[in-house]
């Protein structure tokens, strides 16, 4: 789905606080950033669609507009709690550079029950909440 359909798909996802867990995570179908939504739990991965490029002819490249309708949203479980979502993600910044590295992700949110006893992990910083 993409984005405006995710966040009408809920409301509370538009209004609520998220983290932020860093944008540079992998898979075979690119990059993707990873954030936890306070108000359902959910963690996601927005997948950034790979631009188009061209040529002007005169030496010079231009990249395509990315609409919000271009990015796909994948969800990838719930996590419940801001001290849940941390311990989960405890050790995401080393983890992130790795080659397919939103596995660790899908990993993680899947055993979270027992990623629970981990050191909490701090969201980026990068983007403002909400």
């Amino acid at each position: 789905m993409d984005l405006e359909q995710f966040y009408s798909q809920d409301e509370r996802r538009r209004h609520s606080e998220e983290l932020e867990f860093g944008r540079e995570w992998s898979d075979e179908n690119g990059r993707s950033e990873v954030s936890w939504i306070e108000a359902t739990g959910e963690v996601y991965a927005m997948l950034e669609p790979t631009a188009e490029y061209w040529a002007d002819g005169v030496g010079g490249m231009h990249k395509g507009d990315l609409s919000e309708h271009s990015l796909v949203i994948e969800v990838i479980g719930i996590v419940n709690g801001r001290d849940a979502i941390e311990a989960v993600m405890s050790g995401w910044e080393d983890a992130m550079p790795g080659e397919n590295s939103l596995r660790w992700v899908r990993d993680r949110v899947a055993n979270a029950s027992t990623e629970l006893n981990d050191p909490p992990a701090e969201p980026s910083d990068d983007l403002p909440s909400g």
